[in-house]
């Protein structure tokens, strides 16, 4: 941590995780750049990264990092020939391993009183505990901060870093936090913390995120290389209500997954010890690259300040889970990308970006 007192965590100097739907004062992205995240579509990923800034631009600044001078001028070309206004756009020479900045990026915090004043808490990263190339995202978080010039807390608990990714948890800005067993407490080849206990990591996220109230889901899809990512299957909507995914195909590997996941949601309570309240968002039908199946999920849509940035993929359900989220959030815009390109990285648009907070602005719903 920098900027405060060493013995102080997050939470002890009043800040915490507000929920995606507070007010941004940017979303921050990272220039493509990996040719084999996206096996012969790399050239159409500069075109989706586009439309994304477009409509982010419209409602918000964009702060995107480029690994080069070489990406620098691509992406100004790109904005430049499909006409976004980059009068909100700006750019931070920044070096990483992959573009998922949602994992390997800072989780913002804010604290709207007395002072306002946003930090970053920085969990380290291992990428997924799959790939060896992992040291340029490591440092991400802290050169962030670094151009912000805020406070950063490095998360320890019992002496250890936290390994943990962003995609893999969500909140709804008054202390409740969602996981999945399958991604933060499972063992195997894929454990980020196989040294920590589900306690040591509650109590990780209730002084660093203000995560109090912990619930646990038990899996994410099947099909998704990051081993659990709720972001998947179930997203807060509103402090009372989340969205989560069900499958009507008994056949489909995600069916039993995704129901269990459902019937816990049932018994579940928030931090005020009310009933959680939840809403069926349809899964769409298997996608597949090169006999693989891939994530495709509508709950990884992004909540940016006049929009909902929703992921589609040329499926008769588009329509249905665009219906839905149109119904939760009638003061927004909701926009469908198509994402069967971007999904081939394994993520969509929620994997893609990253909210920063307003540091006076921490709205209750």
């Amino acid at each position: 941590m920098t900027g405060l007192d060493i013995e102080q965590t997050p939470a002890d100097a009043g800040f915490t995780m507000p929920a995606e739907w507070s007010f941004h004062e940017a979303t921050w992205l990272a220039w493509p750049r990996r040719k084999d995240d996206w096996p012969n579509k790399f050239e159409c990923m500069r075109w989706v990264f586009a439309e994304l800034v477009r409509r982010l631009a419209m409602c918000e600044a964009v702060e995107i990092l480029v690994s080069s001078a070489a990406e620098r001028a691509e992406a100004d070309k790109t904005l430049a020939d499909a006409g976004i206004a980059t009068d909100r756009v700006h750019f931070h020479d920044v070096r990483t391993d992959r573009s998922w900045i949602r994992d390997n990026g800072p989780v913002f915090l804010n604290r709207p009183h007395p002072e306002p004043s946003i930090a970053i808490a920085r969990f380290s990263f291992n990428c997924w505990a799959r790939f060896p190339d992992w040291k340029l995202d490591q440092a991400v978080p802290a050169r962030i901060a670094d151009i912000l010039g805020v406070p950063r807390f490095d998360v320890v608990t019992t002496g250890k870093g936290v390994v943990l990714e962003g995609g893999s948890i969500d909140v709804n800005g008054r202390g409740t936090l969602i996981t999945t067993e399958e991604c933060l407490v499972s063992g195997g080849p894929y454990a980020r913390n196989p040294e920590l206990t589900r306690e040591d990591l509650e109590a990780a996220l209730a002084d660093h995120l203000g995560g109090r109230n912990i619930l646990w889901l038990k899996y994410g899809l099947a099909e998704d290389d990051t081993r659990g990512h709720v972001d998947n299957v179930c997203r807060f909507v509103r402090p009372n209500l989340v969205v989560a995914c069900r499958s009507n195909d008994r056949r489909d590997a995600n069916y039993r997954r995704l129901e269990e996941n459902w019937e816990r949601l049932q018994g579940m309570r928030l931090e005020d010890h009310s009933p959680l309240q939840q809403i069926a968002l349809p899964l769409p039908d298997p996608v597949f690259f090169h006999g693989a199946r891939l994530p495709a999920s509508y709950a990884n849509f992004y909540i940016a300040n006049d929009f909902v940035l929703v992921p589609t993929f040329n499926d008769p359900k588009d329509r249905t889970a665009l219906g839905v989220l149109a119904d939760i959030f009638p003061d927004r815009t909701i926009v469908g990308i198509h994402s069967l390109d971007l999904l081939l990285g394994g993520g969509t648009i929620h994997c893609s970006t990253q909210q920063q907070p307003a540091a006076d602005k921490h709205p209750a719903g």
